[in-house]
């Protein structure tokens, strides 16, 4: 009986370690400084005229120093981003905010530019995409 329980035992820990290795395994770490995000594109999908056209790309230091963006421009005056102006510490979420003019009709792509020192990438480029919808004909 004592055997059967320590075979038992030492499968359940050999599971556990194996399973641990694989999780780090999942999630690389950049040497300097890093930026992963959750997704690259926004996509606003269809969206009233004059909507909320606040939007955000989260993501997460990936690095092992200190990340520090100096720059987030959108690709025109339609488009215009915020981004967190402290240091960002390695293994920390953050946020990109932007927000789109609603009041233009129609469908757009546009794109944010960020710069940073981030390791490999200091400049990323993240799209935000969707349409406006015009205001719905009066009735009459």
């Amino acid at each position: 009986m004592k055997k059967l329980i320590l075979v038992v035992v030492l499968a359940v820990f050999g599971i556990m370690t194996s399973n641990a290795q694989a999780k780090k395994a999942a999630a690389p770490k950049v040497e300097g400084a890093g930026m992963a995000f959750e997704s690259e594109t926004v996509d606003y999908g269809t969206i009233p005229h004059n909507a909320d056209g606040k939007r955000e790309f989260v993501f997460v230091n990936n690095g092992n120093k200190p990340l520090i963006i100096t720059n987030a421009v959108g690709s025109c005056g339609c488009t215009v981003p915020t981004f967190p102006k402290e240091p960002i510490a390695p293994g920390a979420k953050a946020v990109i905010g932007v927000k789109y003019a609603t009041d233009r009709v129609g469908a757009f792509t546009k794109t944010v530019t960020i710069t940073s020192n981030a390791a490999g990438q200091e400049t990323k480029t993240v799209t935000i995409k969707g349409t406006v919808e015009p205001d719905p004909a009066p009735k009459g």
